[in-house]
């Protein structure tokens, strides 16, 4: 078997009906997308605020899943559906990650896969 296999992270997140694990490990790396739902797969009200914040506890949850936490986070991208909202987004991030931060990258896009969804963060992570 080869050392480099991809295995799914079990979480407790709403099971998607999307063919797609919410992260999967290989060679010591985490690969993960995050998206602002609640535990009924729901996108939460409340604006990009509330949306930032369910996005990084998901993230924090897979992370815990994982073994691992927040400080193992090594590069996050994140897609904001306008340009306005990166002000509050860097204000909850702030509260989630410590220095030295993660490397990132911010793009701003027409739209996301629901659409009433305003945040999604793309996440690369080390894992034990």
């Amino acid at each position: 078997m080869s050392t480099h296999s991809k295995q799914a992270v079990k979480t407790s997140l709403y099971a998607s009906k999307a063919p797609l694990e919410w992260a999967v490990t290989n060679n010591g790396t985490l690969y993960t997308a995050q998206i602002p739902i609640d535990d009924k797969g729901e996108v939460v009200s409340g604006g990009i605020e509330a949306q930032t914040r369910q996005t990084l506890e998901n993230l924090k949850h897979t992370l815990e899943c994982a073994g691992t936490d927040m400080n193992s986070v090594l590069q996050v991208l994140i897609y904001v559906t306008d340009r306005e909202y990166l002000k509050t987004v860097n204000q909850v991030y702030a509260e989630y990650f410590a220095a030295p931060y993660p490397n990132r990258a911010a793009l701003v896009i027409a739209g996301l896969a629901r659409e009433e969804m305003l945040v999604e963060l793309v996440v690369y992570a080390a894992v034990p």
